[in-house]
C-alpha cells in the first residue's frame, strides 16, 4: 500500500512516522485491498488546548474510500482515534458483503430445494 504523509506546522519526527506505519500496517492487514492511504497532521494554535493537534485519513479502496478525522491535545491520541475509526469503517465493510452473500448463497439454497421438490 502507498502512504502518502502530508503536515501543516507540524515537525514530522521518525517517532511520529514510525507510529503512523504500524497503525497503517495494521490497516493493511485488515483489508488486503487497500490502494493508498493519505494521512494529513495539523496543529492549529488558534483553538482551544483540548483540540490542538488533528489528523485525517483517507483510505482509498476499491469502491468508495473511507475516511475519518480527529482532533485531541495530544497528536499520537487523535493518530490512534483515526486509525480505530477506520478500522471500524473497514469491519463494517467487510460484515455486509458478507452478509450479502450469505443472503444470496441461502435464497439460493432454499430455489434448488424447492426446484427439486
Amino acid at each position: 500500500m502507498k502512504l502518502i504523509l502530508s503536515t501543516h506546522n507540524v515537525t514530522l519526527t521518525k517517532g511520529i512516522e514510525d507510529h503512523i506505519l504500524g497503525r497503517i500496517d495494521k490497516l493493511e492487514h485488515l483489508d488486503r485491498f487497500a490502494i493508498n492511504a493519505r494521512v494529513t497532521l495539523e496543529h492549529d494554535n488558534t483553538k482551544a488546548a483540548d483540540r490542538q493537534f488533528s489528523c485525517s485519513l483517507r483510505l482509498a479502496v476499491p469502491g468508495p474510500d473511507l475516511f475519518a478525522e480527529d482532533s485531541e491535545s495530544d497528536l499520537y491520541a487523535a493518530i490512534d482515534l483515526v486509525t480505530k475509526k477506520i478500522e471500524q469503517q473497514i469491519r463494517k465493510r467487510h460484515s455486509k458483503y458478507k452478509a450479502r452473500k450469505h443472503t444470496e448463497a441461502a435464497r439460493t439454497k432454499r430455489r434448488r430445494q424447492e426446484a427439486s421438490l
